[in-house]
């Protein structure tokens, strides 16, 4: 999905749109109704024009004159009905249409592999979820329709204007080539430049996202002028592009309209002189050069809506190329069910790994291990030696290039992951907390649990107290990451959404190593109890939060390079050793330094 790496595709890419209006065969039936009643009446217009211009003026006849403009009246009003109508179905559908598109590539996103975000900005996606289909809604809705209108009423206007003089008719549509022509030419380029408008403007979104999630550090580093300047020249970049797409529809429109009303001009010339010799009578060339300005206007409101729709097929092309992207990870077609009930038991079989971001370079290398049911087991090593990797793999964010990471003895690659992901419960060290109640986030993982649950969770947590002295306690909105707790709080709602979940298996990823000592005590006590008969695997850097684990694994270069308990990898004087001195030593001198 890499800008410079996107094809055009043969299929136009609005065909795409047809599965979701065929979904609402109703209002596009009431909509293709409203628009042949309205190009109807509008094409009976000229039929009536001739007769009171022929009959009734030449026969001075005021009645029937009078009866005729009652007809008028009458046709006016059906008119504006037919028009009203038309505008409810169709903007009623461009909106529906597009809530389900929304919905359907939001939830397809949702589902792709972590490797998919690992190359691709979340802002950039975000702006076609919203730029996009706003596009796309304009022109299922308004445009659509205008063209189909137009289209409706320049073939009609064409078969009356050979019923009505087949003479002037010959002249008149033999310049229709010279203007369908350009028309298709100038769309693809206007198509073209408006994707690279589209792409560009995309990628200033993706920055402004960025930019404003990291408000605070932009700030600490006096970054607002680099800032803003970057996004200056992102912006003024879509501006250019956007410019000559502009530029494009613009000369489109300008040789389309010259061509169709130079081509009614000519007709016209012709006719006038045709009544001059009496061959055609005044009515009649009344009645042909209405139907051929009908005819005109049509075309030429087609090539301007010919490129609002170019338009909103490159905004379709770049949704239909989220909507492509197949997940790395997928269910199995016959997925391998989990022993009932859990053991809590994981396995590493000669496990090797590199991220499909970075392929040339191994995160594990032949990795083995066993974690036991209930046991409690610490992964240290420096940084980069593939800790974090080992937990991805667990919950399958992505499969191992060789080897087999097993839960409960079955390989995880033969479980449906959402099977597999309801065994693992995880703390991570970046706690993720919505813009929404506490409850709703404590209750992320299970949102049909109750009031009481919640609350049983976090008093397990340690987070009740907290959360009883705000104003609306467990209805409290925190802002968007959770601004408005501390890191402590923030991590003990992501204890109390882990014992909610009450899975078998539990990850630990450096859940207490950036709390101060208070925060730290009580989370300390959460983890404790959410420990506690379960299987757990601990990431950990601060060692003195992996003292109590039953073993210690040592990663170095992606292997388990030591294995023990503090005391054992201590007297052996390894890898693990060395780390130990430099922190526990590091922490003696500074309480020395804190006494004197």
């Amino acid at each position: 999905m890499q800008t410079g790496q996107r094809k055009s595709r043969a299929l136009k890419p609005l065909g795409r749109l047809t599965p979701y209006v065929m979904r609402y065969r109703g209002m596009v039936a009431g909509a293709l109704f409203s628009l042949a009643l309205a190009a109807i009446t509008s094409l009976a217009l000229p039929l009536a024009v001739r007769r009171m211009i022929d009959h009734g003026f030449t026969q001075s006849d005021g009645t029937f004159i009078n009866s005729y403009f009652v007809m008028l009246m009458i046709m006016a009003v059906v008119l504006a009905i037919a028009s009203a109508m038309r505008y409810f179905f169709v903007i009623t559908l461009g909106e529906r249409i597009v809530s389900d598109l929304r919905h359907d590539v939001f939830a397809h996103v949702t589902r792709l592999s972590p490797s998919f975000f690992d190359v691709n900005q979340s802002g950039e996606i975000l702006s076609r979820l919203t730029a996009d289909t706003t596009q796309i809604k304009s022109a299922v809705g308004a445009t659509a329709s205008v063209a189909l209108r137009n289209l409706i009423l320049c073939l009609g206007a064409m078969g009356m204007m050979i019923v009505t003089s087949p003479k002037l008719s010959s002249l008149a549509l033999g310049a229709i080539p010279l203007i369908v022509f350009p028309l298709v030419a100038f769309g693809r380029s206007v198509r073209k430049r408006s994707r690279a408008a589209q792409d560009t403007l995309a990628d200033a979104s993706a920055f402004a996202s960025e930019t404003i999630a990291a408000t605070r550090t932009l700030q600490a580093f006096g970054g607002e002028d680099l800032a803003a300047q970057r996004y200056g020249s992102a912006v003024e970049t879509a501006y250019g592009a956007a410019r000559a797409a502009i530029r494009s529809r613009a000369l489109l429109t300008g040789i389309a309209i010259t061509l169709i009303f130079g081509s009614v001009v000519a007709v016209l010339w012709v006719g006038a002189h045709s009544v001059l010799a009496g061959t055609l009578s005044a009515g009649t060339l009344g009645q042909f050069l209405l139907y051929s300005v009908i005819a005109a206007g049509s075309l030429g409101a087609l090539s301007e809506v010919w490129g609002e729709l170019s338009q909103a097929a490159g905004a379709t092309e770049r949704l239909s190329e989220l909507l492509d992207e197949v997940p790395a990870i997928r269910r199995p077609a016959s997925p391998i069910e989990l022993p009932v009930p859990a053991l809590g038991k994981v396995e590493f079989d000669d496990v090797h790994f590199a991220y499909p971001s970075r392929p040339e370079r191994s995160a594990l290398h032949g990795l083995d291990f066993e974690v036991r049911p209930g046991e409690t087991v610490a992964i240290v090593g420096p940084s980069g030696a593939g800790k974090t990797t080992v937990f991805s793999l667990l919950l399958r964010f992505y499969d191992p290039l060789q080897g087999a990471v097993k839960v409960d003895g079955v390989d995880a690659r033969q479980v449906d992951p959402e099977a597999l992901r309801k065994r693992l419960a995880i703390v991570p060290q970046d706690v993720t907390i919505f813009a929404a109640s506490i409850h709703d986030n404590i209750a992320f993982g299970r949102p049909d649990a109750t009031r009481e649950e919640v609350r049983a969770a976090a008093i397990a947590a340690q987070a009740d107290e907290f959360v009883h002295r705000l104003e609306q306690g467990y209805d409290t909105v925190v802002g968007e990451r959770g601004i408005m707790l501390s890191g402590g709080q923030r991590q003990r709602i992501a204890i109390a959404r882990a014992i909610l979940k009450n899975a078998p298996i539990l990850l630990l990823d450096e859940a207490t190593s950036a709390l101060d000592a208070e925060s730290e005590t009580l989370v300390q006590k959460a983890l404790d109890r959410l420990m506690s008969g379960r299987t757990t695997l601990i990431i950990a850097h601060r060692l003195a939060t992996v003292l109590k684990a039953d073993r210690i694994l040592v990663l170095d270069q992606g292997r388990v390079v030591e294995e023990g308990t503090h005391e054992s990898l201590i007297r052996h004087g390894g890898i693990y050793a060395k780390l130990a001195k430099l922190q526990f030593d590091a922490g003696a001198e500074a309480l020395l330094a804190a006494a004197k």
